[in-house]
C-alpha cells in the first residue's frame, strides 16, 4: 500500500506540474496577444490604409522582414522622428515605400552563385 501512496503522490505532483506549465503558457500567450494588439493600434495610427495593406502583403511574403519593419516604424513613431522628418501622419503609401526602400537597402542582399567544378 505504501507503493500505491507513493505512486499517487507522484501522479499528483506530475499533474500539478502540467497544470502550472499550462497556466504559464496561457499567460505568456495572453501577454503576446496584448503586445500584438498594442502594436496594431500604433500601426493603425501611423499608417494609412494603403500602407497597412502593403505591410500586410509584405508580412505574407516575408514575415520576419515585416516584423522588423513594424518594430522600426513603432520606434520611429515613439521617438517622434516621423514628425521631425516632415512626413504627415498617417504615413501615405508613397512615404511608406520610401521608408521601405531605406530599410531594405540597409539589409544585405544575398547573391548565390553556382560554380561548376
Amino acid at each position: 500500500m505504501a507503493d500505491d501512496d507513493e505512486l499517487e503522490e507522484i501522479r499528483k505532483k506530475k499533474m500539478q506540474q502540467l497544470q502550472n506549465e499550462s497556466a504559464r503558457r496561457q499567460q505568456e500567450e495572453a501577454i503576446k496577444q496584448q503586445v500584438d494588439q498594442q502594436r496594431q493600434v500604433i500601426l493603425r495610427r501611423i499608417l494609412s490604409p494603403e500602407a497597412r495593406q502593403r505591410l500586410a502583403n509584405i508580412k505574407l511574403a516575408r514575415p520576419q522582414f515585416a516584423e522588423a519593419i513594424e518594430s522600426q516604424l513603432i520606434q520611429i513613431a515613439q521617438t517622434g522622428q516621423i514628425r521631425r522628418l516632415g512626413v504627415p501622419v498617417p504615413l501615405s503609401d508613397q512615404h511608406f515605400k520610401q521608408i521601405l526602400t531605406r530599410l531594405s537597402g540597409s539589409q544585405k542582399k544575398k547573391d548565390f552563385r553556382i560554380r561548376k567544378i
